[in-house]
């Protein structure tokens, strides 16, 4: 099958060249002048973020074995057509809908607080390197919700495995401070490690900004893009204070569930679900959304 096979898995093939680019950043920030803004490497914070990407390649591989089922039989019963898997305008095209798709996930998951939950855990870090790429949620179920569309559409599922792989690959890459503005016309269409900071920053300008995978033009699209105005403060808005993995992963699905049940109405505690991060009963969506302090409960990143 060629999702399992290492030399058609793009990021298990690139797994060494993240340990080498960890190591020479890490090699960088210890032996080479630097900005005194840049924080470097933390040893706790880093060693949360390695175990946290280690429990994502045994979550991800649930992920892929259990979609891909689903994916196999919409594609053989419900697709109208099948494309081809040896062209290269199929998979240009995969590659760049696949994108699309991905910025729309990873808009969902930041606006509706049960995604937040399982999405918060990457942006928990208050250090920006290569390290943090590491810090993978162990819950990618939303990925599933947005890539469903593609089997119907006729690609084939494996496809989508390896489209996915090279889009992580390149995203790795994006986790770091000592790459500064690029040239124009990459910054202008790619998401770049500038791009990204913005992104990781919890500063109210910065907060729900620049969705992008590979290509920052959606961002640009859809009125999300905001250009690095100064060094981001990395982290969420209320900092989480812990290196327990665990707890990352899985304590703000226990304070959803705290909130859903101490609810009295059902709207409230469906609004818990669906509304953003830090919704209160009685507020609109709108009000919902607008930048708060940061010592408001909207634990945001």
């Amino acid at each position: 099958m060629e999702l399992l096979d290492p030399l058609k898995n793009p990021t298990l093939a690139a797994a060494p060249f993240f340990v080498l680019t960890l190591l020479i950043e890490l090699a960088a920030f210890k032996w080479l002048e630097s900005d005194g803004d840049l924080r470097g490497y933390e040893t706790k914070d880093a060693r949360t973020s390695l175990l946290m990407g280690i429990g994502s390649i045994a979550s991800s591989a649930v992920f892929k074995v259990a979609t891909l089922v689903v994916f196999v039989a919409m594609s053989v019963y419900l697709a109208p057509w099948h494309l081809p898997t040896d062209t290269w305008w199929s998979w240009a095209l995969l590659v760049v809908g696949l994108d699309l798709a991905f910025y729309l996930q990873h808009r969902f998951v930041h606006r509706v607080r049960i995604g937040w939950a399982a999405h918060q855990a990457h942006h928990s870090s208050e250090y920006f390197n290569f390290s943090t790429a590491l810090r993978q949620k162990w819950n990618p179920w939303a990925e599933a919700i947005f890539w469903a569309p593609f089997p119907l559409l006729g690609f084939e599922p494996w496809m989508l495995y390896v489209a996915f792989g090279f889009n992580l690959v390149f995203q790795f890459f994006q986790h770091t401070e000592r790459i500064g503005t690029m040239w124009r016309p990459i910054e202008l269409v790619f998401n770049t490690p500038s791009h990204h900071r913005v992104h990781h920053g919890s500063d109210p300008e910065y907060l729900d900004k620049n969705y992008a995978g590979i290509f920052i033009v959606w961002d640009r699209m859809f009125g999300t893009f905001q250009r690095e105005l100064h060094r981001p403060t990395y982290g969420l808005t209320v900092p989480v204070g812990t290196y327990n993995v665990l707890k990352l992963q899985y304590g703000p699905f226990v304070a959803l569930a705290r909130d859903v049940r101490s609810a009295r109405r059902w709207r409230d505690k469906v609004g818990y679900v669906v509304m953003p991060p830090g919704w209160k009963p009685g507020e609109h969506r709108a009000e919902a959304e607008q930048p708060r302090e940061p010592a408001a409960v909207r634990a945001r990143g």
